[in-house]
């Protein structure tokens, strides 16, 4: 492995985190409902865990009303009680053909819940960045010590790592700072 191997290898996981923790926050409610929040919702369709998004069409006629179709009817009971017991709060009312989930009104209360979740997993995606780093550096170290590279090269890769670093906890802070303004829209 080479410098420059080691550096995009952890430039790209890094990149990987930060869209894992933008798909968590696209998963915190905010004062609009939008499909995106049923992301992590696992249905038991037939004896095996299927993602909800597989297994019906979503629309959002209004601001705090998703519509949820189920492709296959006879689905709509587990559908029904996947997102009863999922943490979005819901209580979907089904009228036989599609499931009406109607989100309220956010109180206070509730937004600062969901900024505390966010900040969270916030936090967890700097982490994971920062694991990152972790393992990045001790394999610039194990090329200084194999002697396949000089003192001064690795220096110069930790600064460029750092700088790495840097820019993908940057961009967590910045979606964290825009779900925060989000949560606290009224």
């Amino acid at each position: 492995m080479t410098i420059n191997g080691i550096l995009n290898e952890a430039d790209g996981k890094m990149d990987k985190s930060v869209d894992a923790t933008r798909e968590e926050f696209s998963a915190i409610r905010a004062g609009r409902a939008q499909p995106s929040m049923f992301s992590k919702i696992v249905v038991d369709y037939y004896g095996s865990p299927t993602p909800l998004q597989q297994l019906a069409s979503f629309t959002a006629p209004e601001a705090r009303i998703i519509l949820i179709q189920p492709y296959d009817v006879g689905a709509m009971g587990n559908i029904e009680r996947a997102i009863r017991d999922s943490d979005l709060g819901v209580n979907p009312s089904n009228d036989g053909k599609v499931l009406r989930c109607n989100f309220p009104e956010l109180t206070e209360e509730r937004r600062k819940e969901y900024i505390k979740v966010a900040r969270a997993k916030a936090e967890d995606g700097r982490v994971a960045v920062r694991n990152l780093r972790r393992t990045a550096k001790q394999g610039l170290e194990k090329l200084e010590k194999d002697g396949e590279v000089g003192k001064d090269d690795v220096t110069g890769a930790e600064k460029r790592l750092d700088s790495i670093t840097k820019k993908h906890t940057d961009v967590i802070d910045e979606m964290l700072k825009n779900k925060e303004a989000e949560l606290l829209e009224v």
